[in-house]
């Protein structure tokens, strides 16, 4: 029997019309989307490069194919069961192309693969997520995955009933109501089963991987995890409360928080770049730390490592709940001591939830964009408004408090992702031929307008002298420079390092630096030793600032996704850990502070297993301090 011969036993002509008018637009679709995706990559070179990561798409896409041809055949009898046949496969190929365009878009606006981790963490905070969906999604994505939707659901009944009508087609011959070829369906059901297991041979890596098989295998890595023994107990710090001692001051404190701004595009780390010449002016009487890093790029992370002067939780969840941080924060312990203490924000709540994180801290008093007045007030970024916003309300409230000592934050959105800062009140400069980072440093030059505000308010209220201003960003910026965007996953040195500094109108006048490893928890103890407070009943992990660092310090580092990446740095030595993602890498920061030769290759393997052991260890340490993950 010929080809055609058996391809019309083996299924009649409606039912080859419905199978390949859904199947061979899937394919196309799933296929075009990853050849963009790879071909987008920094470095990839021609057809060659897009192939060679393309071979699990290909696989898999026929194997889903061959799964449902043979399901056909094997219920070609009408009836229920054939029904339900129909009905999964418009299902499972609805979800086939929701998770492909999925991934397509997060690819493109991260840099990264989407993964069973992503997805996870996104279940339960798709409120938060809303705005983005919004805003940040481009109507052409909504309109691509509307019609692909449309025309899974219906273009298939509609599209064989018009050819069958076209051709004269019988609504039901005798021919497919004969037989049921379960032969012929094992035959195709065993073909598909290699095909699958081809997908997952050889996607080695996430981008490597078709989608929906990357979700399956995460998923599957992240349950098999190996396990490390960790003590779970009392934190350290857990009953800390504070002592005064004969060098303490009631001195004010404000925390600002500058959002999604990296190190290398402000004045202070950059001279060559004038995105903050107040920030500048203001570094040149200030304790500026000159190597300071994120523990998480996130901000409900960072804010838990400067607020509470502890490693944050690595996975979802603790900073959100109530009792979740298992120390006290700054805000409590200063309450101890009758500090008030206020949050403002220019962003609105659901920007990661800041209203339950802060009130967490121990922040009495917390203002969002939703109790502000937005009236005239330029919206910049995903969440919120221009940070001038926050100025009347820290007016008002510092002429009803300002008498007292008290501990202030302020956190500002608009160096978040959105950038919508050209033009603005405060003119405009081209700082880059990039369109999206020149709208970036923009709003980092908006923002220090504010700082430069706030500060004058400050002086003009009489209480600029009497308050220690602590800057810090909260996490850096990737404009792709590895093959990353945004912040969540970018573990190079534009995700993980941050301005950070101590203005003190009281010391540091000439200009202060420290040029060993900081990071965020060291705020904690820095601002208590600036104040003269001793920690009794507990020990915080973090170094005071005013003093000698350790030479040998190492800082640890997290991706946001699970399993995505860790990372360490010791000395100038940085050690990324890509689980399956890609392989792991290792920079010397002192010869390539771009981090563009990965020496992992001049290491032995011993060395590197012991750095990622060290760094899987460190995880499961910080995460059974909240519990476990």
């Amino acid at each position: 029997m010929g080809y055609l011969g058996f391809s019309k036993t083996l299924l009649s002509r409606r039912d080859w019309v419905y199978l390949l008018s859904l199947l061979i637009p899937l394919i196309v679709y799933n296929l075009a989307l990853k050849a963009y995706s790879v071909a987008s990559l920094p470095g990839s070179n021609g057809a060659d490069s897009v192939l060679g990561l393309m071979w699990s798409d290909l696989f898999s896409n026929l194997g889903y194919a061959l799964l449902w041809i043979g399901l056909f055949a094997a219920v070609r009898e009408r009836g229920a069961f054939r029904r339900v046949v129909v009905i999964l496969f418009h299902a499972t190929t609805i979800f086939m192309l929701v998770v492909a365009t999925c991934a397509h878009q997060y690819f493109r606006q991260n840099g990264t693969t989407l993964d069973y981790g992503t997805i996870a963490e996104w279940i339960p905070k798709f409120e938060e997520l809303g705005p983005i969906f919004a805003y940040d999604v481009p109507t052409s994505a909504w309109m691509l995955l509307a019609a692909a939707l449309l025309y899974v659901t219906l273009g298939p009944l509609i599209l064989t009933r018009t050819i069958g009508w076209w051709w004269g087609w019988p609504e039901r011959s005798a021919t497919e109501a004969s037989g049921v070829f379960f032969s012929a369906a094992f035959g195709l059901w065993f073909l598909a089963f290699i095909f699958g297991s081809l997908s997952l041979l050889i996607g080695t890596t996430t981008l490597a991987r078709d989608p929906v098989v990357n979700m399956v295998l995460t998923g599957m890595e992240a349950a098999a995890a190996e396990d490390y023994d960790s003590y779970v107990g009392e934190h350290p710090a857990t009953r800390a409360e504070l002592a005064q001692t004969p060098d303490t001051e009631k001195r004010n404190v404000v925390l600002i928080h500058l959002e999604s701004t990296r190190a290398q595009s402000v004045t202070p780390y950059n001279e060559d770049l004038k995105t903050m010449p107040f920030l500048d002016e203001l570094a040149e009487s200030s304790l500026l730390m000159e190597r300071a890093y994120t523990t998480v790029p996130r901000s409900s992370k960072a804010s838990v490592g400067v607020n509470c002067g502890i490693e944050p939780p690595l996975y979802p969840g603790p900073e959100f709940e109530p009792g979740g941080i298992p120390v006290p924060c700054l805000a409590s312990l200063l309450k101890g001591q009758d500090y008030q203490t206020v949050f403002f924000a220019s962003t609105s709540n659901t920007m990661d939830n800041f209203d339950a994180v802060a009130r967490g801290f121990g922040y009495e008093e917390i203002y969002s964009s939703e109790v502000m007045d937005t009236d005239g007030f330029q919206v910049t970024n995903t969440f919120g408004y221009e940070e001038d916003i926050m100025l009347e309300p820290s007016e008002e409230w510092l002429k009803a408090h300002g008498d007292e000592p008290f501990m202030a934050e302020y956190f500002t959105g608009t160096g978040h992702y959105g950038y919508e800062c050209v033009p603005n009140r405060y003119g405009y400069e081209s700082f880059s031929e990039d369109e999206e980072i020149d709208r970036y440093h923009n709003c980092l030059r908006m923002l220090d307008h504010f700082l430069e505000n706030l500060f004058d308010q400050y002086k003009k209220l009489g209480l600029y002298e009497d308050t220690v201003f602590v800057l810090f960003g909260d996490h850096g910026e990737g404009f792709g420079e590895h093959g990353r965007y945004l912040h969540g996953d970018t573990i190079y040195e534009e995700g993980l390092r941050i301005p950070m500094l101590i203005h003190d109108p009281k010391r540091f006048q000439s200009g202060e630096r420290v040029e060993e490893l900081s990071s965020q928890i060291d705020i904690l103890p820095t601002v208590l030793d600036v104040l003269g407070y001793e920690v009794r009943n507990g020990q915080y992990p973090g170094y005071s600032l005013l003093r000698q660092l350790p030479a040998d310090r190492t800082l640890n580092f997290s991706c946001i996704t699970n399993r995505k990446c860790l990372a360490s740095l010791k000395g100038d030595e940085k050690y990324i850990h890509h689980y399956n993602n890609e392989p792991d890498e290792l920079f010397d920061l002192s010869e390539d502070p771009l981090e563009e030769q990965n020496l992992a290759s001049e290491w032995s393997k011993v060395e590197l297993d012991e750095r990622r052991q060290n760094l899987l260890r460190w995880r499961a340490g910080v995460d059974a301090m909240y519990g476990g993950e």
